[in-house]
């Protein structure tokens, strides 16, 4: 998931301590039809979890609003909220993005985890224990993410997001351990 904070520490990309977590999972695109239907463009890996019933945040206001009813439409889904019934009132919720409270949901399968808790994260190389820097940006290719890391004098690494280079993530520790494929690093 993708810079879909409420509110984030500038050093590490997180929510402050305490504050809560929103996450982006999609995007209003277009009304549909006149009763209050809008497409929402998927920006989540679990759309199941948007589901009829649930409580979910509008815009950047987090406007708290209950799905009515939701089904699959091209790429997407057509979504309706309660309270919102004709094409004008969500109309104004055009481009606004669908967020939820990340307590509000199941905790990630082992090993997963959401972009926020890795931005800021210290990369090391394991078997040299080098600092290569740290994690700033996670680049969405569509076959798999690559990871930005800037060192402290300003070099960039980028890093596939593949297992044969993300040997683990220790969130205790803020630090994630990497190997370097051979030609990954130019030479210094």
């Amino acid at each position: 998931m993708t810079d879909s904070r409420l509110s984030k520490n500038a050093n590490t990309g997180s929510p402050a301590e305490g504050e809560p977590v929103y996450l982006v999972v999609g995007l209003l695109r277009r009304p549909h039809g006149v009763r209050g239907e809008i497409m929402l463009e998927i920006k989540t890996d679990y759309p199941e979890r948007i589901e009829a019933g649930e409580k979910f945040y509008l815009g950047d206001a987090r406007l708290p609003v209950t799905i009515a009813t939701r089904r699959p439409h091209n790429k997407g889904l057509l979504l309706s909220f309660e309270g919102i019934a004709d094409r004008d009132a969500i109309g104004r919720h055009r481009n606004h993005s669908l967020y939820v409270l990340l307590s509000d949901w199941p905790p990630l399968p082992e090993g997963e985890y959401y972009d926020f808790e890795l931005v800021g994260l210290k990369v090391v190389e394991e078997a040299t224990g080098e600092v290569l820097g740290n994690l700033k940006e996670i680049i969405k290719t569509g076959a798999n993410d690559v990871y930005l890391v800037k060192s402290e004098s300003g070099r960039e690494i980028l890093l596939p997001a593949i297992p044969d280079v993300i040997l683990d993530v220790d969130l205790a520790q803020c630090q994630m351990s990497v190997y370097l494929l051979p030609g990954l690093v130019d030479e210094k």
